[in-house]
């Protein structure tokens, strides 16, 4: 067969010689009086346009087609097209054979053709180079019939792209995707068939009833993941990421993770699983002390070969791990090490995402990360998808789980080109994995492979199917296995005989037992794990770590910052906003909030510490305050001041992001994770934007430590006030993140200070990559990023360290008139700031800035109220409704601190919304709460 098995798009490839010159001379009159031309071939010409000599085609005649025959051409050219286009809907790719195959399009009559017509013509019609099998256009119809409506099925006339259309078709048409197994490695594949599924039999047998989320049914996505393993060894890549929901994780970490049987079958049994984790290092598990389901864990394998092989831990939730693991995989290709952006090599590592069918169009995560796979800030040079196909979604039917045809229709929007394999056929599947590979190493694109299966048991193996979905549960009872069609498969073809393949059945399932005798042989007297939280959890951070700079570095930088190359043209407007950042270091003006964020990231990367932070408009900031890349005027080029200071030693990016939350939060979730040397932050637009990345800060950020034993330093900014915006740009509902506030998770700061921004930043650059590593939620301003009151001199950076209290200046300093101790956060600590200014006429208060609110500075503000003896109310304010905000949270610690002094609360009553929806109605209720709170 033919090496180049290239395709025209057009029938004109039918003719040469007299033929090509009489349809030339006849589109010649079609221009010019198209009623005088054959019905046919006007409307050929009005489909196809001119004919055309292609480039390289021979003048002499291939095969010549009467001049009356043309409608004929036309329609086996209309008939080919259709095999491609929709040999799918045809294809042998349902293991239980339960769809009915759609071969209208394929019919010959469909299309006024007959076996004679197609003999009659020339097998160029079909292809260019002609395989050497194929001898007329009936040949040509079947072979093309046979390649696509086999056990693997393609789509990809949705990809633009006419290199890559091509170069999929040549690989289909070439014959090129097929596995060609000698008699060995087809025993081998049998072996790993019996050990995949008999590992599943085992525990089912031993553990009844136990939960597994088997991968019975699409036992050969293991042998799907090997043949990626291989080809990913062979190319020397350094790492594969995997992330997959709990159908078939446990085999998947078993037999592509190398979990031993002993580690799974202890868990199983309930014993610790320790003391068989292999002694040579080559597999890393992590546990939190709380821990989590058998079936939600991950682990990490490294290979002889050097390559490490990762399966990520993911909770229920299904497809939230795509983003985190693509964000690690990104992780894994950058050197961050020096100024600059970091140099990525895509080669180095890539996702592998596995889906469940019902999920993935009706999953929101999955279009949010198809998104942003060929966006700049996030692309990884191609992600491969597997959708784990059961043909079922928990008991639902397709037919009430989406409104398209295929699982996989939605990755056609992002031009992702599709393989739909019989699971039931293993040669098949590895055929398709090994083109998957070839194909993302080509085109740095995602590639997508519906794995056709079914689920031998209900959504877990204490379910009984046939209560809600009997006919395919019929169908599945009476279906062979994998292993069972493909020892049959090799007893036919005298491979192997049949006692051998029922022997190694029975070898396989000893194994098992024998792994099992050892478990329960050495796991008498191990303890169980204790999940109390550990004290160096409970010992926080280091108290008031030291975080000042240098005042000249911090000038020598602000200069630099500052100085921009002669033929770059700034925006004039923007160009004399940034000048004043001149003025704070000659004694003039204060240093806002987003200048001291540039000084912090500066001073970061010059202590070697990378930063990443991406969101919605974060280049220049949602209110145009923070301009870290700035644009020319003219040409539209890029210039980022932070690449250009001296003494940098690490890479700083800042990326605007798809308008996405849960799948951008998940992402540099998974990033931090994989580099934690990295200063990595997420900025919402709005901090009610937040919302919809719930799932993430819930499952992964607040969480993974707890569970399983991953830490993070991820920042998250969430700009928060009422300014009379209404309830949708009102509240970063900072009450959610409180209420996740245990052991030390998280650190959740409403800062009211662009000084304490500056030393928070650093505080949390000094502890990434240690043990005191948290993740950090700041409640970010909105009005008070220019505002004078949060402005900072340049000795305010230079000294100290961050504040987690701030005393307001002016009040408290008649220690004995003090009656009341006033207690805010954020914007509301500068309103009422604002109200008392030099603290004439308000003896009776002391104004409190709570900025960190977890941990909360019990100490610290116990301390301040123990100054003031006389007073008798402890009064907590906040902008927020009574259920929202803070108050609830912080309310628990301020009794704990009171004593017998009074507790009040002073701002909004209880709200379903967060805030009132206009202007006038929201002044009248914040000089309300300002009024109260003051008063004697």
């Amino acid at each position: 067969m033919s090496n180049n098995v290239g395709t025209h798009r057009s029938p004109y490839a039918a003719f040469s010689g007299p033929n090509l010159g009489y349809v030339m001379e006849m589109y010649d009159l079609f221009k010019t009086s198209p009623e005088l031309v054959d019905a046919e071939l006007a409307e050929m010409f009005s489909r196809y346009g001119a004919p055309v000599l292609e480039e390289g085609k021979q003048a002499e005649a291939v095969g010549e087609v009467a001049p009356g025959n043309f409608g004929k051409v036309l329609a086996a050219y209309q008939l080919q097209a259709a095999i491609r286009t929709y040999g799918h809907l045809a294809a042998d790719i349902y293991p239980l054979n339960d769809r009915p195959k759609d071969t209208s399009r394929l019919e010959l009559s469909h299309y006024g053709l007959t076996e004679s017509d197609l003999v009659e013509m020339p097998a160029s019609l079909f292809f260019n180079n002609v395989p050497a099998t194929v001898e007329n256009g009936l040949d040509a119809i079947n072979y093309l019939k046979a390649v696509y409506t086999g056990k693997i099925a393609y789509e990809f006339d949705h990809v633009i792209n006419e290199e890559e259309r091509n170069w999929i078709q040549s690989k289909i048409e070439n014959g090129e995707i097929v596995a060609k197994l000698s008699d060995d490695a087809k025993k081998a594949l049998l072996e790993r068939l019996t050990k995949i599924e008999g590992f599943e039999k085992f525990i089912h047998r031993t553990f009844v009833g136990a939960k597994r989320f088997s991968i019975e049914g699409l036992d050969t996505l293991v042998v799907f993941l090997d043949e990626l393993v291989r080809r990913s060894e062979e190319d020397k890549m350094k790492k594969i990421l995997i992330g997959m929901a709990h159908r078939g994780r446990l085999n998947v970490l078993t037999h592509i993770l190398n979990k031993p049987y002993e580690m799974m079958f202890a868990q199983f049994a309930g014993v610790p699983d320790e003391p068989f984790q292999p002694k040579d290092g080559s597999l890393e598990t992590t546990r939190g002390w709380f821990g989590d389901v058998k079936y939600h864990m991950g682990a990490l394998y490294k290979g002889k070969s050097g390559m490490e092989r990762f399966l990520a831990y993911n909770p229920s939730h299904l497809e939230v791990v795509n983003p985190v693991i693509t964000g690690q995989t990104r992780a894994a290709q950058e050197k961050t090490d020096s100024p600059g952006v970091p140099e990525q090599d895509t080669n180095a590592a890539y996702a592998v995402l596995i889906h469940g069918d019902a999920a993935f169009p009706g999953q929101g995560i999955v279009p949010e990360s198809f998104n942003y796979s060929r966006v700049r800030g996030f692309k990884t040079g191609g992600s491969i998808h597997v959708i784990a196909n059961n043909m079922i979604g928990f008991t639902t039917e397709y037919y009430d789980s989406r409104s398209t045809h295929y699982s996989s229709d939605p990755a056609k929007g992002y031009e992702v080109p599709i393989l739909h394999v019989n699971a039931d056929c293993p040669e098949s599947v590895i055929a398709a994995a090994a083109f998957a590979f070839d194909y993302r190493q080509k085109f740095s694109k995602d590639i997508l492979i519906d794995l056709l299966g079914y689920r031998r048991y209900g959504h877990n193996e204490m379910d009984e199917p046939l209560v809600t979905n009997p006919v395919m549960y019929h169908t599945i009872h009476e279906h062979q296995t994998v292993r069972e069609l493909y020892g049959a498969q090799l007893t036919s073809a005298n491979i192997l005989k049949a006692e051998e393949v029922d022997k190694l059945d029975a070898d396989i399932f000893a194994m098992m037992q024998a792994a099992y005798d050892r478990v329960k042989e050495e796991s008498a007297e191990v303890e169980l794990l204790s999940n109390a939280t550990p004290e160096e959890v409970l010992a926080g951070y280091p108290r008031d770590l030291e975080t000042g700079a240098d005042e000249e570095t911090l000038r020598r930088m602000n200069e630099e910052l500052l100085e921009f190359p002669k033929d770059f043209n700034v925006f004039g407007k923007l160009e004399r906003i940034l000048k004043r950042r001149e003025e704070p270091f000659k004694g003039k003006g204060k240093i806002d909030w987003a200048h001291a964020e540039t000084l912090a990231f500066g001073t970061i990367l010059q202590d070697g510490k990378p930063i990443r932070i991406t969101g919605q408009d974060v280049q220049r900031g949602t209110f145009a305050h923070r301009h870290l890349v700035l644009h020319d005027e003219k040409t539209g080029d890029e210039l980022v001041p932070l690449h250009h200071i001296s003494g940098s030693k690490a890479s700083f990016v800042a990326y605007n992001s798809p308008l996405t939350e849960a799948a951008i939060v998940g992402y540099e979730f998974g990033y931090n994770l994989e580099e934690q040397q990295a200063l990595s932050i997420w900025e919402a637009q709005y901090g009610d934007f937040a919302n919809m990345a719930q799932v993430m800060f819930d499952q992964f950020v607040s969480a993974s430590y707890s569970k399983w034993g991953q830490q993070s330093g991820l920042v998250m900014l969430l700009p928060h006030a009422y300014e009379g915006q209404g309830p949708e740009h009102s509240s970063a509902r900072v009450e959610r993140f409180l209420q996740l506030c245990a052991e030390n998770n998280w650190t959740v700061a409403n800062l009211s200070s662009a000084a304490n921004y500056f030393h928070i930043l650093r505080r949390q650059a000094k502890m990434l990559g240690e043990k005191s590593m948290r993740p950090l939620v700041i409640v970010s301003p909105k009005s008070l990023l220019r505002h004078p009151l949060v402005g900072a001199d340049v000795s305010d950076l230079v000294e100290g360290h961050f504040q987690t209290v701030l005393e307001q200046p002016g009040t408290g300093k008649n220690v004995e008139n003090v009656e009341k101790i006033l207690f805010a956060s954020g914007k509301m600590a500068i309103d009422l700031a604002e109200r008392v200014k030099d603290g004439t006429g308000f003896d009776h208060l002391h104004i409190v800035r709570v900025e960190q609110l977890y941990p909360f500075p019990s100490e610290k503000i116990s301390d301040i109220v123990s100054r003031y003896p006389n007073a008798k109310e402890l009064v907590w304010v906040q902008e927020e409704p009574k259920n929202m905000g803070s108050w609830q949270f912080a309310n628990n610690y301020i009794r704990e601190i009171a004593g017998d002094k009074k507790i009040s609360y002073v701002g909004r009553i209880h709200r379903s919304s967060p805030s009132e929806g206009d202007g006038e109605s929201h002044k009248i209720e914040q000089n309300r709460i300002i009024d109260e709170a003051l008063k004697k």
